[in-house]
């Protein structure tokens, strides 16, 4: 071999199965003393104090899973794939060692600037809040622990970490392991596909062939990203689909949405009050007796106790538009700024006041929608070797064509309205409260 992929001790344990640690479900991580020395650091430890799901543990009891383990996870996800790249000799001529090395880093420390709660809060889209891959510099400062570590044990600068998470110049070798990381069969997805499922007890993020698709991995044609032989085609199609439906029954469960859409309205209400420079750099623990406190007296505090308060009172959804279903008002709502949200549901809330025989509060009509990013990419080659040549999944998959042609967002991220219980139920007793909907939106345009 040109160059010395295989002497990567990570690697070599991989095969031998010495020095490892287990997570869920049964998964060897190779554990060197070098990967100790990143993972011991204080700066990586803050992940055991981040849950991976969130808010998504006040419906799926079972998902109490942490970022921390999720890291784990993705790392030992790239020492499969690399295992699988190193026989390429493409791969081989365009990854080193130290690169290769580089995403082993990488691919640990992948979510080192996630906050709690990272989601919900940026899909707010505020001004002020930085995207958690650049936050990631925080804990990759030079006087900071993992990066020293980072210098003295791999010979990798923090720089080239945070170039790989937030892209800051461009190379073939880079782009290849960008890939690796975050693409549309990478090695993030592939990890929390499975352990989401696993945690929230469902089997959806399972039911597709993790071997196969490994096994099937090569490059693309023009060599700087992943592309996968034809005999891993329908690992990809249900791996497309796995996500389809984790979507669909987890993340965005219509109970889920409830939660997180009382945390957002919550957060937007108090978020004068917080120091968000602060509040980012805290564990999950810390961040919600911190917004528990700041709400206290203020319209957010039911909606902050309704979730984490000693008795949970979850919103009930009131109302749920696709694009078959209440298309026109899905249209007008979905992907709009949060904000407009927020002002639509106030003024519903006072516009069905007299429906329901009591003053509403402003945050007690929440109108949840997808925000402006899509989540689902298809854009990987699938590779013949007969004929030698590479074809677009999308464009061999009718599976994958259907659920790209429909638009996989727009049916799993449906556009709702959430009102506490007792308001739900009359609200939807009420005919006219979607001409109260319809008139809100009319009187917000601009």
């Amino acid at each position: 071999m040109s160059n010395s992929l295989l002497e990567i001790p990570e690697l070599s344990r991989l095969e031998t199965g010495q020095g490892l640690i287990r997570i869920p479900d049964q998964q060897d991580v190779p554990f060197t003393p070098r990967v100790r020395a990143l993972v011991d650091t204080a700066e990586f430890r803050r992940l055991a104090q981040i849950s991976q799901l969130g808010l998504v543990s006040r419906i799926y009891p079972g998902a109490m899973h942490t970022r921390f383990e999720h890291a784990l996870g993705v790392f030992h996800n790239a020492l499969r794939y690399l295992a699988q790249l190193v026989r390429d000799p493409r791969f081989r001529d365009r990854v080193d060692r130290h690169t290769a090395e580089l995403l082993l880093c990488s691919a640990l420390l992948h979510d080192l600037g996630h906050w709690p709660f990272a989601h919900p809060i940026e899909d707010m889209g505020l001004a002020e809040l930085p995207a958690h891959e650049s936050h990631a510099a925080e804990f990759l400062a030079p006087h900071r622990d993992l990066a020293k570590i980072l210098r003295s044990e791999w010979q990798v600068e923090p720089e080239e970490v945070l170039d790989v998470l937030s892209a800051r110049t461009d190379s073939h070798p880079l782009r290849l392991i960008r890939s690796i990381l975050s693409g549309p069969i990478d090695i993030d997805k592939m990890d929390y596909l499975e352990r989401d499922s696993l945690h929230c007890g469902v089997p959806y993020g399972r039911n597709y062939d993790k071997n196969r698709l490994i096994q099937s991995l090569v490059l693309n044609a023009a060599g700087d990203g992943l592309a996968l032989s034809y005999k891993g085609k329908t690992a990809a199609e249900l791996m497309v689909f796995a996500r389809y439906v984790m979507f669909g029954e987890v993340y965005w469960h219509h109970a889920v949405r409830a939660a997180t859409c009382m945390f957002a309205r919550g957060f937007y209400e108090i978020r004068h009050r917080l120091t968000l420079r602060t509040l980012l750099l805290r564990t999950e623990a810390e961040v919600i007796a911190t917004l528990r406190e700041e709400a206290r007296g203020t319209a957010a505090e039911p909606l902050f106790e309704g979730i984490f308060g000693p008795r949970r009172q979850i919103y009930k959804r009131v109302f749920e538009a696709t694009p078959h279903q209440q298309a026109e008002l899905y249209q007008r709502l979905s992907r709009r700024p949060f904000e407009f949200l927020v002002r639509c549901g106030e003024r519903i809330a006072e516009a069905l006041s007299p429906l329901v025989g009591r003053r509403l509060q402003p945050c007690e009509i929440l109108i949840d929608a997808p925000p402006r990013h899509r989540e689902v990419e298809f854009k990987v080659d699938i590779f013949f070797p007969k004929e030698r040549c590479y074809r677009p999944l999308q464009e061999v998959s009718p599976v994958v064509r259907a659920l790209a042609g429909t638009q996989f967002d727009d049916y799993v991220k449906r556009v709702r309205l959430f009102a506490p219980p007792d308001v739900a139920g009359a609200v939807a007793d009420q005919p006219e409260w979607i001409t109260c909907l319809t008139q809100a939106i009319d009187s917000l345009k601009t």
